[in-house]
């Protein structure tokens, strides 16, 4: 998608990724190529030479933290639990449907912890 930076381009697979795995305790992450980071304990983490979603499982006492603009993620994450249940059962099948179904795990736009200047909600709600 010509004039698209990797930012918008993972913004909405990324927040639908991590309210369908949150709950059964899946976190997944964001890095864009070329941005430099700053971790929580203010040590600095290289430029990704590449931007991409890591997945890995959730510590459910130290990763509700990263989830603060979205206090009930944060809460699911905190009392995950995988029962094995196909996280994608109810997730319709076509792709104007998907948005539709997504809409309403959307959040009014805040600020991101890890980003400054950008909102931790993809774009299209409260921006």
């Amino acid at each position: 998608m010509p004039g698209t930076t990797h930012r918008e381009l993972m913004a909405w697979p990324h927040w639908v990724l991590k309210n369908l795995y949150g709950p059964v305790g899946v976190m997944f992450g964001k890095f864009y190529a070329g941005e430099e980071e700053v971790a929580a304990a203010g040590g600095r983490i290289p430029a990704a030479p590449v931007s991409f979603l890591p997945v890995r499982a959730a510590v459910r006492r130290r990763d509700p933290r990263f989830l603060r603009a979205t206090p009930y993620l944060a809460s699911a994450l905190a009392a995950a639990e995988d029962d094995g249940h196909d996280v994608f059962e109810h997730v319709p099948a076509q792709g104007k449907e998907i948005r539709t179904w997504a809409r309403h795990l959307l959040p009014l736009a805040k600020p991101s912890t890890s980003s400054p200047g950008t909102s931790a909600s993809p774009p299209g709600r409260g921006s």
